[in-house]
């Protein structure tokens, strides 16, 4: 950020983020944003349920996103983004698009979710077939891969978690190991789902291993957000933040690599 110790700093643009009450990652959608931008961060009321289909229901109410969406108000966010991807396909295509219209008659701003920007990113990268990891248990996983099948898109691949708290916990060598389960070799794309999962650091990783793009609940969030404003989200060797990275495959026995060290993801909140 440009710093004028005359005027002081330089103005920022606004993102509004409304994300359920147990969202633990606000770090890394910071990651992925310019210097330019702030994220201004809201959440949902706490409620007494673990991760399910009701809990993505009750975070996803339009009355609940609506006055989360109306305390951002007085800082006029340019857009809004809903960081949450089982409350945001929970309904559907037809659910998602209502939440997004709920939110802009709450906000008078364009307003996105993590589904929506998930859908809006396989197109942008030509995905026909792509692998899912979650998270979830298996009732919340099916209603994912029923999303992504009425958009018309084919789930090649499918590995989850069964895990109904404390996501943000999950080490990336997990992360890791699950995506090798759910890729095959017809997948075009993997999508690691969950806005609770920690991702930035392995998606290079997982791209040059598995040779196909790699795109995370929180990577499209932030890129549909900041697309949205007329800017790019930053982040290295990503295929959908970087178009030159979609040009081809690793070469062959080049190195994904490392995951990070136990002690490193511990300095970085993610275990």
């Amino acid at each position: 950020m440009d710093v004028s110790f005359l005027g002081g700093p330089g103005p920022q643009r606004g993102v509004g983020v409304v994300a359920p009450f147990d969202f633990a990652l606000d770090r890394e959608l910071w990651r992925w944003v310019p210097d330019e931008v702030s994220l201004h961060m809201t959440r949902t009321p706490y409620v007494p349920v673990e991760v399910s289909l009701d809990l993505a229901r009750l975070v996803s109410e339009h009355e609940t996103l609506s006055e989360a969406v109306r305390t951002l108000n007085a800082i006029a966010p340019e857009v809004v983004a809903y960081a949450c991807t089982s409350g945001s396909f929970v309904g559907g295509m037809m659910g998602e698009r209502a939440m997004c219209e709920a939110m802009s008659r709450a906000g008078a701003v364009p307003a996105i979710t993590t589904s929506g920007a998930l859908l809006e990113a396989l197109v942008e990268l030509d995905v026909r077939r792509v692998a899912l990891v979650t998270p979830y248990t298996v009732s919340v996983t099916r209603s994912l891969e029923a999303y992504v099948a009425q958009a018309g898109v084919t789930i090649s691949g499918c590995a989850f978690m069964g895990l109904t708290r404390h996501i943000w916990k999950v080490p990336y060598r997990e992360v890791v190991d699950m995506a090798r389960k759910a890729v095959r070799d017809d997948a075009d794309a993997l999508f690691i789902s969950c806005t609770n999962l920690p991702t930035y650091d392995v998606i290079p990783q997982l791209e040059a291993e598995l040779r196909i793009p790699v795109i995370s609940a929180n990577q499209v969030t932030m890129w549909a957000a900041l697309r949205r404003l007329g800017t790019r989200a930053v982040g290295p060797y990503q295929a959908l933040i970087n178009p030159a990275a979609r040009s081809g495959p690793a070469a062959p026995g080049a190195d994904p690599g490392p995951v990070l060290p136990e002690e490193e993801q511990q300095q970085e909140g993610w275990t």
